[in-house]
């Protein structure tokens, strides 16, 4: 079973919608009992870096998200739960969870898409650019594209880039290692592709589990 983090600050109904299209078990919950016992965790989000964290601290979601991390238990971090695994994000001038080295800055106005300023937030379909190989990707076509909506991007650790995606900037739309991972795009609303990758996510986890 997957537990999806509930923390008051994200898309956790249509994240669980898209793991009951694959027959994915799973449950959204603040119990940390449950999140221990689970196979993987899922950390989605949505609004603003400053209040997520503020969200998080006070439900004590932050010291389990740790804790989950240093039992080595998958770890797939979604949109804004990508950004504040991160040291810090600008928005909100927000000290973060520092689980993953790297910050997170804002798209700025002047830079250019395609001749034309970009407009902020970024919202729309955008292709990946695979940088390394991960069992998070493994069988996603290279020209498939995914959902993303945000106003700042990640700067992970550069080598913990494993693929990025284009508006304004090169920025990273993927990151992590094996067993903990972050998207910047919304997979639940990505089709098939993001169908492709949550299953990843479990199976990864699944095969975690019998080691």
């Amino acid at each position: 079973m997957l537990a999806i983090l509930d923390y008051k600050a994200g898309n956790q109904t249509s994240v669980l919608r898209a793991l009951r299209s694959l027959g994915i078990p799973a449950e959204i919950t603040a119990d940390a009992s449950v999140i221990r016992e689970a196979e993987g965790v899922i950390f989605p989000g949505v609004g603003a870096a400053g209040q997520a964290m503020a969200q998080l601290a006070s439900t004590g979601m932050d010291s389990v998200l740790r804790e989950v991390a240093a039992m080595r238990k998958p770890l797939l971090g979604i949109c804004l739960g990508c950004q504040i695994l991160l040291e810090h994000s600008e928005e909100n001038d927000t000290t973060c969870l520092g689980m993953v080295p790297g910050v997170c800055r804002r798209f700025l106005p002047e830079w250019q898409d395609g001749g034309e300023p970009i407009r902020i937030p970024h919202m729309g379909w955008n292709t990946l650019d695979v940088r390394r190989s991960s069992e998070l990707l493994e069988g996603v076509a290279e020209n498939a594209r995914f959902y993303f909506v945000h106003s700042y991007y990640t700067v992970p650790a550069p080598e913990l880039v494993i693929a990025t995606s284009h508006y304004g900037r090169e920025f990273a739309a993927v990151y992590g290692r094996p067993g903990l991972w972050a998207v910047q795009f919304h997979p639940e609303k990505s089709g098939r592709p993001g169908l492709t990758l949550l299953t990843n996510f479990y199976r990864y986890c699944q095969e975690a589990g019998r080691v």
